[in-house]
C-alpha cells in the first residue's frame, strides 16, 4: 500500500455526526474521525481489539459503564468484545485503531 494522503482519501459518515476516512493495513483499520459536538455514538460492542486517541475536542467515552471525558493525548484501550459508546463534548477529531482489520469499513 505505501504513503498515502488523507486529503485523498473519500469522507464516510458511518454514524450521524461521525464522519471518518479509513486507511486499512493487513491486520489493522485506523479511523481518522471528525465529530460533530453533541453527537452521541450508541453503546456497541465488535470483536475488534481498538485503541480510542483523541486528537483534538472533548469526548466523553464509556467503557464498560465507566465514562471518562477525553481531552488530546488521552487514550483508551478497549478490549475485544467489551461495550462502549460515546458523546462529543465540543467539535472532536479522533483516531481509532482497530485490529483485525474492520472488513465493515472497507
Amino acid at each position: 500500500m505505501g504513503f498515502l494522503d488523507l486529503k485523498d482519501i473519500e469522507e464516510r459518515e458511518i454514524v450521524l455526526g461521525y464522519r471518518a476516512k479509513f486507511v486499512h493495513s493487513e491486520d489493522m483499520t485506523l479511523a481518522y474521525w471528525d465529530v460533530d459536538p453533541g453527537a452521541e455514538l450508541p453503546e456497541h460492542s465488535h470483536h475488534h481489539e481498538q485503541v480510542a486517541n483523541v486528537l483534538e475536542g472533548k469526548f466523553e467515552l464509556t467503557v464498560d459503564g465507566e465514562a471518562r471525558v477525553l481531552e488530546p493525548g488521552m487514550v483508551a484501550v478497549i478490549p475485544s468484545d467489551i461495550p462502549h459508546g460515546g458523546k462529543a463534548i465540543t467539535p472532536c477529531r479522533l483516531l481509532d485503531v482497530f485490529h483485525p482489520t474492520r472488513e465493515d469499513y472497507k
